[in-house]
Order: structure tokens, then sequence, then C-alpha cells
């Protein structure tokens, strides 16, 4: 499918995971992709892959954030897409009664502030364009409970969700769509990270998928290229859930 050909698609994270992933499959699809990445190293042979620019960027400083929607621009004439993903997990974000506020304050900046900064800045571009597509990386923790609670990166999801709502309903008649995604656990090196110490925990989640596994990266993509695309039309303001069917289980098969 070519359902993003010559379209201009920014992708914050995308040295890797779901954001590398998605740098691909857009690319597949025609797209010229913009990836920004705090790791130079990830980021620069991402773009190198997909053939398209990288701008090192640390998405937690505006300065930062409005100069890579400017390179964007300025290298290719317009704006298409954002895809805003870069977000962190660390092991000291854990339940309320353990997380420090300096580690509640981090997580809010890179996966909340984060996504607030690249609305701001993408927005008046794709207003100058009167059409444009935002896929903001929410979670599915954002519309579920957990005991085994990130408690700053759960509430961090939370206002990802609420945020893209208002601004889809903001933007709808202005030909801007803003959807959220929220994926269910998804194999990447981050969670194999997580898990590697304590395979225990692992377990405990994957019960709870009625498919008996974590989501592939590719998997996650597919959603993403479809919500920046003209297929997805008439969707806006929703939360897309990419979850395996954990947010709508009660019990689940042997």
């Amino acid at each position: 499918m070519q359902r993003l050909q010559d379209r201009v698609a920014v992708v914050t994270g995308g040295g890797g995971g779901i954001g590398l992933a998605t740098a691909r499959r857009f690319a597949r699809e025609g797209a010229k992709v913009v990836v920004a990445d705090v790791d130079e190293t990830a980021g620069k042979a991402a773009a190198e892959e997909v053939g398209g620019l990288f701008v090192r960027t640390d998405v937690a400083r505006e300065d930062e954030v409005e100069a890579l929607f400017r390179a964007a621009k300025e290298a290719y004439g317009r704006v298409d897409v954002a895809f805003n993903n870069a977000g962190i997990s660390p092991p000291d974000d854990a339940s309320i009664l353990d997380t420090g506020l300096d580690a509640w304050r981090r997580v809010q900046e890179v996966n909340l502030t984060s996504v607030y900064l690249c609305c701001k800045h993408v927005l008046p571009y794709m207003r100058e364009q009167g059409r444009g597509s935002i896929v903001n990386t929410a979670s599915f923790v954002a519309v579920m409970g957990a005991a085994t609670s990130q408690i700053s990166y759960t509430a961090s999801k939370g206002g990802v969700l609420a945020m893209t709502r208002e601004l889809g309903v903001q933007f709808a008649r202005e030909g801007i769509r803003v959807n959220a995604l929220c994926p269910g656990p998804v194999d990447t090196p981050l969670l194999r990270e997580l898990y590697a110490a304590n395979p225990e925990e692992a377990a405990r989640r994957l019960v709870h998928i009625p498919m008996g596994r974590f989501a592939e990266a590719d998997e996650i993509a597919a959603a993403v290229a479809f919500l920046a695309s003209d297929d997805a039309s008439f969707i806006t303001a929703s939360q897309f859930l990419v979850d395996g069917g954990i947010s709508g289980a009660y019990v689940t098969p042997l």
C-alpha cells in the first residue's frame, strides 16, 4: 500500500521500538520520514535506513521540539503526520508509596509534556495546510487499573488520552485529526529489559492477555499507519486500542 505517498511524517522516539517500526512502515507506504530521537546513533541509523532526515531532539525541551518541526518543514515543505511517540518507563517509577517526586516529574516531562509540546508546535503547520494527522502514544493503562503500578507512567498516559480528545475536537473542522494510540504490552527492547530480571512479572501480565502473547512492534506500526492515512478520515478524538483484547477481558482462555 502507498497510502502516505509523498506525505511528510515526523516520528519521535524513532530510533527504536515502536518508533522505528513505524518509521519503516511510513517509508514503505511512501512517506518522507523525519526521525527524532535523543539517541544520535540509533536515530541516524533509523533515518538512513528509511531514506529520511534525522533531527536530534530532547522532546522535553521546547526549543528542540520547535526546531524539529521547523526542520521538517524546511526540508520537505510541509508536515502531514506527527507520531508523538517518545516515552520512558524507568524502574524508579513504581507504586505511589515508593515513587519519588523526581521520578514522577521526569516521567511526566518525557511522556506528557513532550506530547503537549509536539502538538503545540506541529499544529500551526497543519492549520496552514488545512489538513494533518496527529497520533499520540498513550497506553492501555490509560483505561485500566493495575495492582503492579507505575504511577507516573499511568498518569502520564491518562493525560495524553485526555489531551488528545480535546485537540481532536478543537481542530476537527480545520481538517486536522488527533487520535491516541493505546498499545498493549509490546515486545520491544524496553519491555524485554524490564522483564529479563524477573520472568514471573512477565508471566503475571501474559495471563491477562486473551491472545496469550505480547504485541510485535510491527503490529502497532500498522495501526499508526492506518490512523495517519486517509483510511481513517472519519476518526478523530479517539482512543485506538491495539491490546490483544486485554482491556476487554474478564477471564482469559486457558
